[in-house]
């Protein structure tokens, strides 16, 4: 019986837990199929890269010739006093220093090298605490022969210090989760790099968004989840359930932005891109980033969903996959509360100055909700948290179908 039996099992990698041959096929297969089509689908909607370049080369970002050279601060003078008055054309301050709100610099790169500038600047630079020593980045249009150069605030030079923070991060991972770490940051590395290299172009060029995101979404999936948690049947149901759970996000996503007759214009960006790129559909890359928005947070509830249906069962080999789907949507369900939370507090984060200008025009939140501003930061945060609820039960599902059910216990009559 032993013998017999081994043949049909299949020992995961992580735990000695065994998996028949029927579900581990049917989730490989499934797996093998979404793999396939996401390979078509990359294939078919990969961007033109000549359309890309023709697109680039209309959108010009400065005059031609213009350069943007560095900039060392010599002396920041402090923002101008706030003007006020009662008309159009508020009265001179003339206790106010001439050259206030401006920053004193050395040109520091190009052919203006060492030249001495004074620009003007937002109060907002003034007062950001840049001091003596700290570099800008000026824009320099082009000037006929002869005349001298013109120099205008481009931005701030702060390269050096998100190296800083981009290097920190990864020794704080690498430190703590060791070799996870590292494929966690390499995964990291090949989710921007799909995100760029195929998904932003292939927006461009006027690819569905709903299409573009799933497809990235699944590239990315694929390759984060194996090479983080490794090949075993256990990472490979989390996947399942990440996959499921990012169509359920994409459907909802598409009720909800054509429900509630949004048009993914929400700022100038909206109104730069139409202006040169005439196939975009603002709606489906509302879409798009509705999708791609929850990818983090999903794939950490089914991971945590799949480990706990195979943790559960490593520990009480006896539960029946009833008894196993129960206890594992009891951690499910503690790992939603958290997680929303995350998900509304990290959308509240970022759209922390539109809830100033909420609290400041003083209306209620229900007349607010018309703006696109706001829909779109409600409906980004309730499609991605419903995608996200309903992929713990799938996950979990799914990951208990792959165990073995509990032992039959045969009762032996010993009155013989």
């Amino acid at each position: 019986m032993g013998s017999g039996h081994s043949h049909r099992a299949h020992t995961d990698l992580d735990h000695d837990v065994q998996v028949h041959r029927r579900p581990r096929i049917v989730l490989l297969a499934s797996l093998a199929l979404a793999a396939a089509a996401t390979v078509v689908g990359l294939v078919a909607l990969w961007p033109d890269g000549a359309r890309v370049d023709e697109l680039r080369q209309s959108a010009v970002f400065a005059a031609p010739g213009a350069t943007f050279p560095d900039a060392v601060v010599n002396r920041v003078e402090p923002a101008c006093a706030q003007q006020t008055g009662t008309g159009t054309q508020p009265p001179p301050d003339t206790s106010q220093p001439p050259s206030c709100g401006q920053i004193h610099a050395t040109v520091a790169t190009g052919a203006d090298q060492g030249t001495q500038v004074r620009v003007t600047v937002p109060p907002q630079v003034s007062d950001s605490g840049l001091s003596p020593g700290d570099r800008i980045r000026l824009l320099a249009p082009p000037v006929a022969q002869g005349d001298p150069a013109v120099f205008s605030y481009f931005g701030t030079e702060r390269t050096g210090s998100l190296w800083f923070l981009a290097i920190a991060f990864a020794l704080v991972v690498v430190a703590v989760a060791r070799l996870r770490g590292v494929f966690a940051i390499l995964g990291l590395a090949f989710s921007a790099l799909v995100i760029w290299k195929f998904a932003l172009p292939a927006l461009l060029v006027g690819e569905s968004g709903l299409l573009v995101g799933l497809v990235a979404s699944a590239a990315i999936m694929f390759v984060v989840l194996y090479t983080t948690h490794g090949l075993s049947i256990r990472t490979s149901a989390a996947l399942a359930g990440t996959l499921a759970g990012v169509g359920m996000t994409a459907a909802i996503g598409i009720l909800s932005v054509q429900s509630t007759h949004l048009t993914g214009v929400n700022d100038e960006s909206g109104g730069f891109l139409s202006a040169f790129v005439g196939d975009v559909s603002f709606q489906g890359l509302l879409t798009c980033a509705i999708i791609i928005a929850g990818l983090g947070v999903l794939n950490d509830v089914t991971i945590t969903q799949a480990s706990a249906a195979w943790e559960l069962r490593g520990a009480a080999p006896h539960l029946t996959r009833r008894q196993v789907f129960a206890r594992g949507m009891r951690i499910g369900r503690d790992h939603i509360a958290s997680t929303i939370y995350t998900i509304v507090f990290a959308y509240a984060g970022t759209a922390l100055t539109v809830l100033l200008v909420i609290q400041l025009y003083d209306r209620p939140l229900v007349d607010l909700l018309a703006t696109e501003e706001i829909g779109q930061e409600v409906v980004r945060a309730l499609a991605s948290s419903i995608g996200l609820v309903l992929a713990v039960p799938l996950t979990t599902a799914i990951a208990t179908l792959t165990l073995p059910g509990a032992p039959v216990t045969v009762a032996v009559d010993q009155s013989s």
